[in-house]
């Protein structure tokens, strides 16, 4: 065996290993957003559930910024290595732009939920604008967040990074559980989010070296809100159905949607794991190509199991998220987990086309974000079934797409590779 061969392998085995220690973080992390999921359809009532669920997806759809601001921090890292060939960590004149960069993203999220809170509150039926106001000071928190995942994630510190998900995802769905049993009500839950918020962003910045702000460029404020642009359109619907159900069904058929909507964010966010350990890799169009066949093999194979499970399981799925009370109620779970599965290629897909800075796949993603819109609004809304299939028809539609996308570029640049080498013989 060469050197390059065990190089090769040794290097196939630690991103293996990797990303076994980032799904395992992203399991600690889900386990605590599964237990709040649980706990509070037995502690609200339908109506109470239904608000909280719809809450909880606004914090989703609005964390977007902190996604964007992870993946730009981590493929600034991620570029940064590449060029100093070091594996170690950086200094904090690397890590103050990106800093302020986080402080005026998180502010300016902020504002946005704060002014769009008596909308909000309107729109979604809201008995209290305390709820979003909560929701608008934890954003700020999980934004600035994401630049400390994004540092981890970027210099492939992925040990530091698992610990990092661990703690966000229990520091802050386990606050909310805490003062969901405490209060019982959205807004007492939500209080206690931003408590544990402000305590986990404290661990991220003591783990990236204490870094402090320094001036960034204007520049890089657009390059956040591209990419945030591009993935708020997949938030958008990973969640767009709840909110659509929340606006079009009853109270109580808003709740029962909001239990099956828990098994579509399962089934989108269990194999995110392989996609925070080949972003740093997506950076190279080379290790590109090679990377993302096995990264959608990998999600399909896993999202494979999930909606075969629901099929064969679904009244015991929907039993153990929502109760026997919504058990007897004919949730087709299994449609939930297809659009989840769905969304998850989408992912994937969506990160490579970030990473070579074309926007094309971010078009798509408006598009299809606008025809479930449109179909849910002017056609398919009268019950559970026929807005859960609107999301399905929408995200596979989307997959397509995208995928097509994909393999013309990979062609094209293999064509362009050809060309290259018999020019050079």
């Amino acid at each position: 065996m060469t050197r390059a061969d065990a190089a090769t392998r040794g290097s196939g085995r630690s991103a293996q290993l990797d990303t076994v220690i980032v799904a395992i973080a992203f399991g600690i992390s889900n386990l605590g957003a599964y237990l709040l999921n649980v706990i509070a359809p037995r502690l609200l009532t339908p109506p109470e559930w239904g608000e909280f669920g719809a809450l909880l997806a606004i914090v989703v759809v609005g964390a977007v910024a902190a996604l964007g601001v992870q993946t730009v921090a981590a493929l600034r890292v991620a570029a940064l290595r590449a060029e100093r060939q070091a594996a170690g960590g950086l200094d904090r004149s690397d890590t103050g732009p990106l800093v302020s960069l986080a402080l005026t993203t998180a502010a300016v999220v902020t504002g946005v939920v704060v002014l769009a809170t008596p909308v909000l509150v309107t729109l979604l039926h809201f008995g209290s604008p305390w709820p979003t106001l909560c929701v608008a000071f934890a954003l700020a928190l999980i934004t600035c967040n994401g630049l400390f995942l994004g540092i981890l994630q970027g210099s492939q510190r992925f040990g530091a990074l698992a610990r990092l998900i661990a703690i966000d995802g229990l520091g802050r769905t386990g606050s909310a559980l805490i003062g969901l049993l405490l209060f019982r009500t959205p807004a007492g839950a939500l209080a206690m989010m931003v408590v544990g918020t402000l305590l986990v962003v404290l661990t991220g910045w003591l783990m990236c070296g204490r870094p402090l702000p320094a001036r960034h460029d204007r520049s890089d404020l657009g390059e956040v809100f591209h990419t945030a642009q591009a993935l708020l359109g997949l938030v958008l619907l990973v969640n767009l159905d709840l909110m659509l159900a929340r606006h079009h069904l009853s109270e109580a058929g808003s709740g029962e949607y909001a239990v099956g909507w828990v098994m579509t964010r399962l089934a989108y966010w269990l194999p995110y794991a392989i996609a925070v350990v080949a972003l740093p890799k997506l950076a190279d169009a080379e290790q590109r190509r090679r990377v993302i066949p096995i990264a959608l093999g990998l999600c399909a194979a896993i999202n494979g199991m999930v909606l075969l499970g629901s099929v064969l399981f679904g009244p015991t799925i929907v039993g153990l998220l929502g109760g026997q009370g919504y058990a007897d109620g004919g949730i087709p779970i299994w449609a939930f987990a297809l659009v989840g599965s769905l969304l998850s290629l989408v992912q994937i897909l969506l990160y490579s086309r970030i990473a070579s800075g074309d926007r094309r796949s971010t078009l798509l993603v408006w598009i299809a974000v606008l025809a479930e819109v449109s179909v849910v609004g002017f056609w398919l809304h009268g019950t559970l079934l026929e807005i859960v299939s609107a999301a399905v028809l929408t995200t596979a539609a989307l997959v397509g797409a995208s995928a097509l996308i994909e393999l013309r570029l990979a062609r094209a640049a293999r064509g362009t590779a050809r060309q290259r080498t018999r020019h050079r013989s």
